[in-house]
């Protein structure tokens, strides 16, 4: 697919690439707020200086969604500087151009406007820091594309299918289909390429031979189980994909072994993060297309500035430090200092050849101080680099691994209690975090609902026995009703002269133990009747409160203590008091056998008043 010594004629396209510039970055930083500018600028230049046909690029022109209104003056400069001239264009759009650039109220590229001279047209689709947003759906861009210096594509608004058409461009006998997709939620443009929702749109005519131009801005490195895109979601009649959104540089391009198509990562212009990947050096890419061949050229950016970076871990030199040892700390800033001096110089070497270079560099030392050691005050030690570098506040990074403990058989095993697959290894992920935190939720609301089901089922079955029991309970209570009286009847008891209102008079006559003992027994009938309902005390006269009544009159009457009366008893009192025994005896036994809790017999105060009395 490559080749090599492609020679500049009128059939060959040079196309200028490059992704990420972020104009607007830290532009309030008093050392680091031109450098986006600057290397837009160095960009432009080298696309003017080698007469491209036209610039591509990437995404993420600007760094913020709404550009501060010196960033957006800013860039309108540049382009009008380096876009805009009397050098014809070369090459003619042979698509429909009201379907390319349907969002635009200027449906037509830039260049075709009569009343604009433009020499370099600039096609861009938008990333994730500058995507449309509002009612209007409108970004940075389209404000651009309406000044007429840039045309905006890749554009969709759909979420439930996308159709990606191209802008057809011919030069010569070589023809260009560029496909263009901007920046889409992750995980929504992955469901939507498994869903088969994505399709890219091919020429009728000649579709072989068309080269196959792919723009796209989305994660390409894995960073969840559906946070990126797979290269293999694309289709495999692609020639070229540029990948933006990914700021380290790779821009030579590398050989997709699946789909067969190469892929191209110019990465970012300008550091915005501390990282190993951004301290990779900066290129753009000069693209020669000449009918199915291509060849990228690598230009290195001369304006962007120089950043070093290194790794130090303080517990591989312990021949240097001790941790038990009182000024380890001053060594550790010693040998940190003599680290960032190192870097200095290189970078001072690196300046010496290229003078467009700004002169503070960025420098980070990441210091690993695992092993008991402690960190210094970063505050103190930047101060020292105040001025010869330019992200002093930020210089140095301390982070400690965290230390494995020594496996232990009764210690939990927690790998066997959550299940993970193997691909998603063990970094846990917010997105991840959620998902879990909602399958619980609907685990524990559907136990909820089955327990709340099975005991409301409970709850009308004890309902319906509870009503059957007080049915069967009426009818009971009428039948001993009936029994009861015609016992009472037998025993010759009159039912008229044993009114409950006499029963606290006499009971508050008597004397010594008697007296406690009838009391008790009339309060733990009392009990035993409360229980078990109202019922069984309006429609029954309890057995034991008309035996109490004939024995505290017996005593009463008599006015003795406990042992006169004991020896006053007549025979026929003992036989009356037998007589009544039996008849508390059967009374009981009725009511226990239809259900009714009633004390035992130990509590009985007539058995135990009885006994007490014999034994005197």
């Amino acid at each position: 697919m490559s080749a090599v010594g492609l020679q500049d004629d009128e059939d060959t396209f040079k196309i200028l690439i490059a992704t990420d510039i972020h104009l607007g970055y830290l532009e309030k930083d008093p050392v680091r707020g031109n450098d986006t500018f600057v290397t837009f600028n160095e960009i432009l230049e080298h696309a003017q200086k080698n007469e491209v046909d036209f610039v591509l690029l990437g995404g993420d022109l600007f760094h913020e969604n709404k550009p501060s209104r010196k960033t957006i003056h800013t860039c309108l400069e540049s382009l009008r500087k380096y876009c805009m001239g009397d050098r014809p264009v070369q090459f003619e759009v042979l698509s429909d151009q009201a379907v390319n650039f349907q969002f635009s109220k200027f449906p037509w590229v830039n260049y075709q406007d009569e009343n604009l001279n433009i020499s370099m047209p600039i096609f861009s689709i938008h990333g994730n820091h500058d995507d449309p947003t509002g009612v209007d759906a409108l970004c940075a861009l389209d404000i651009l594309s309406c000044a007429g210096l840039l045309n905006h594509f890749g554009r969709s608004t759909s979420v439930e299918k996308i159709d990606i058409s191209p802008i057809l461009l011919r030069k010569g006998r070589t023809k260009i289909a560029l496909y263009g997709l901007g920046a889409i939620p992750d995980e929504r443009l992955y469901r939507m390429f498994v869903n088969k929702q994505v399709t890219m749109l091919r020429p009728k005519e000649d579709e072989d031979s068309w080269f196959n131009l792919f723009v796209i801005h989305q994660n390409r490195s894995k960073h969840g189980a559906t946070n990126y895109i797979p290269e293999q979601f694309l289709d495999d009649f692609i020639n070229l994909v540029v990948w933006g959104h990914e700021h380290e540089c790779k821009i030579t391009p590398a050989q997709n072994e699946q789909q067969h198509f190469y892929v191209t990562q110019p990465g970012s212009s300008v550091v915005t993060s501390l990282s190993p990947g951004e301290a990779v050096k900066k290129h753009v890419g000069l693209l020669r297309v000449k009918g199915k061949k291509m060849k990228m050229q690598r230009i290195a950016l001369e304006t962007v500035r120089t950043f070093y970076m290194e790794d130090v871990v303080l517990a591989d030199h312990p021949e240097l430090f001790n941790p038990d040892n009182p000024k380890v700390i001053q060594a550790i800033q010693a040998f940190c200092m003599e680290k960032v001096e190192m870097m200095l110089d290189n970078a001072e070497r690196e300046r010496l050849g290229n003078p467009r270079q700004p002169e503070k560099p960025l420098i980070r030392l990441r210091v690993d101080y695992t092993g008991g050691f402690e960190p210094f005050i970063i505050h103190r030690f930047s101060q020292k680099f105040m001025d010869r570098v330019a992200n002093p506040k930020d210089i140095i990074h301390f982070f400690r691994h965290r230390e494995q403990k020594e496996k232990n058989d009764n210690d939990l095993n927690f790998g066997k209690l959550f299940s993970r697959p193997a691909s998603e290894g063990v970094t846990l992920r917010v997105e991840d975090l959620v998902k879990q935190y909602f399958q619980t939720a609907e685990k524990v609301r559907k136990f909820r609902e089955s327990r709340r089901e099975n005991t409301e089922e409970e709850d009308e079955e004890v309902r319906e026995a509870m009503t059957r029991a007080r049915a069967q309970r009426s009818k009971d209570v009428v039948l001993d009703s009936a029994s009861s009286d015609e016992e009472l009847m037998d025993t010759g008891m009159k039912a008229s002269g044993d009114s409950d209102d006499d029963i606290p008079t006499t009971l508050s006559r008597g004397r010594g133990r008697g007296r406690a003992r009838g009391a008790r027994g009339q309060n733990s009938t009392a009990r035993g009747s409360s229980r078990r309902g109202r019922a069984f005390r309006s429609l029954k006269p309890e057995p034991s409160q008309s035996a109490s009544k004939f024995f505290s009159e017996d005593i009463i009457d008599d006015e003795l203590d406990l042992e006169e009366s004991h020896i006053n008893l007549s025979s026929k009192t003992n036989q009356r008091f037998s007589a009544m025994s039996s008849f508390s005896k059967r009374g009981s036994q009725s009511q226990t056998s239809r259900g009714v809790d009633f004390e035992s017999d130990e509590d009985d105060p007539f058995k135990n008043t009885a006994t007490s009395r014999r034994k005197k």
